[in-house]
């Protein structure tokens, strides 16, 4: 089945089965590897995306789901201002550890930013509740969301 998306700012399309997952599109055939293969069940959040500005785990979106559809992976992110904020956010507070969750992490921020450009700790907690940090890095990481949203300034 021909499904047509934008993939990072740019047109994307491909003769898929519509029931292949998202996460293996954009993994296996578009070679781009920031989101992360976790536990395939949509409960740790590494493979988390932005769809239509709304975080996904990418691992439970059947592709024909995605027809039309905006859709950003960490790559993208880390590509525009916003995402260079949020890395740099994360360098300082020294919340990335092994690296794992930090894609996934580095998503659900953007989503929360994107909404709510001013969180308090409880609303960054909870925006990051559905991904999994395995080093327990959960301090560092609401810091680095809450230095990003305080230094992002006009970003979000």
């Amino acid at each position: 089945m021909k499904i047509k998306f934008t993939l990072n700012g740019k047109e994307t399309g491909g003769d898929w089965p519509a029931e292949k997952r998202l996460l293996d599109v954009i993994r296996e055939d578009l070679g781009l590897t920031g989101a992360k293969e976790g536990c395939g069940e949509g409960e740790c959040g590494a493979c988390s995306v932005l769809m239509d500005g709304k975080i996904v785990n990418s691992c439970l979106v059947p592709l024909g789901q995605t027809e039309g559809a905006r859709i950003v992976t960490p790559e993208g992110l880390k590509e525009s201002p916003r995402g260079r904020a949020l890395l740099d956010a994360f360098a300082q507070a020294g919340a990335v550890q092994c690296g794992f969750c930090t894609p996934g992490m580095m998503m659900a921020a953007e989503a929360l930013l994107s909404r709510n450009p001013k969180p308090d700790e409880q609303t960054v907690r909870e925006a990051i509740s559905g991904n999994l940090c395995r080093c327990t890095g959960y301090d560092k990481i609401v810091l680095a969301i809450l230095l990003a949203a305080e230094k992002g300034g006009g970003l979000w």
